[in-house]
């Protein structure tokens, strides 16, 4: 079966085998991750515009690399440094993108529905890559590549994730995308961060709010790390040592999880703070992988967007 995407701006209105499929799409292009020349010829000739108006390292550099692992060439927009600081639209900024011709708009924006409120507007693929606190469906797709690489499988598991809930569009993305799977949640953390309406986020979706960190271990196949996200907070609830104190993820902790536990972060992590370095770059850890499987993820994004999958036609890769 091969869908057709026109936009990638949320993962809540896909069905399982369409995130099943963008999966499979994303495999092979994890092979020229492996590669010594890791470059193909697919997207030759086409322009993939990176408008990133909220900071951004791992994804606004690893869509870019995807993009010209992918033969594109990438136009790069950066609000610091854009005419929005002298009082232009969001809109009129996508319009003179737009003009330019390029056949792809990547997005991020502060403000949630921003990437759909643009796609609505222009007539080329727009991938959302962060807006808000609503969802960043490219964070989603590579950890259930990497979820799926290491434990095997993404259904029926226990996902514990832990931190600043209240502000996550990467928490939103992943229930969305693992609760289709049958994927148990627990969430944790401060309480002003983790209100209890977010166990009602997705129908049907087994989701439960605790707030003492080795309760929510327990048992936890698969537990996702959150950065405290200070730049969206006026007064955090704890203190730095307050929350190391209840929250922090330690070896100790991570005992209490399933013994084949897997950690995830999508960064940037604070080293000490809501992790510590032992498991960061333990046995247990993800995390690099996750950037790895980014490349990979957003090379199948991009391909399927602007190029789209042929029917029975042989993948690029």
């Amino acid at each position: 079966m091969t869908y057709r995407f026109r936009d990638l701006l949320a993962l809540e209105p896909l069905t399982a085998d369409e995130l099943r499929f963008l999966l499979d799409q994303s495999k092979p292009f994890q092979e020229i991750q492996r590669h010594p020349l890791k470059k193909l010829a697919t997207l030759r000739g086409k322009t993939v515009a990176l408008a990133f108006f909220e900071n951004s390292t791992r994804t606004r550099i690893s869509f870019g690399t995807a993009a010209a692992r992918l033969g594109a060439d990438t136009m790069n927009l950066q609000a610091e440094a854009s005419s929005i600081k002298k009082g232009e639209t969001l809109l009129d900024t996508a319009f003179n993108l737009n003009a330019m011709k390029p056949d792809c708009l990547v997005m991020r924006h502060s403000a949630s529905g921003a990437a759909d409120y643009v796609a609505r507007h222009l007539d080329i693929p727009v991938v959302n890559a962060g807006d808000g606190t609503h969802e960043h469906p490219s964070q989603g797709l590579l950890d259930a590549l990497t979820i799926r690489d290491r434990l095997g499988t993404i259904e029926n598991l226990n996902v514990t994730i832990l931190g600043d809930l209240l502000h996550s569009r990467v928490a939103r993305s992943n229930i969305h995308l693992l609760g289709k799977f049958g994927c148990r949640f627990t969430l944790c953390g401060p309480s002003i961060w983790v209100p209890r309406e977010l166990e009602k986020i997705a129908p049907a979706v087994p989701i439960r709010c605790l707030y003492k960190v080795e309760e929510a271990l327990e048992d936890a196949h698969v537990i996702m790390m959150l950065r405290v996200q200070t730049e969206r907070l006026n007064d955090p609830p704890l203190s730095a040592n307050d929350y190391i104190l209840l929250y922090q993820l330690n070896a100790e902790r991570l005992k209490r999880a399933h013994r084949d536990a897997i950690v995830l972060h999508p960064g940037p992590i604070n080293r000490g703070i809501e992790i510590t370095p032992e498991v960061a770059d333990g046995p247990q850890s993800c995390v690099l992988e996750q950037v790895t499987n980014g490349v990979a993820v957003r090379m199948a994004i991009l391909y399927l967007v602007i190029a789209g999958a042929s029917e029975g036609g042989a993948h690029p890769a």
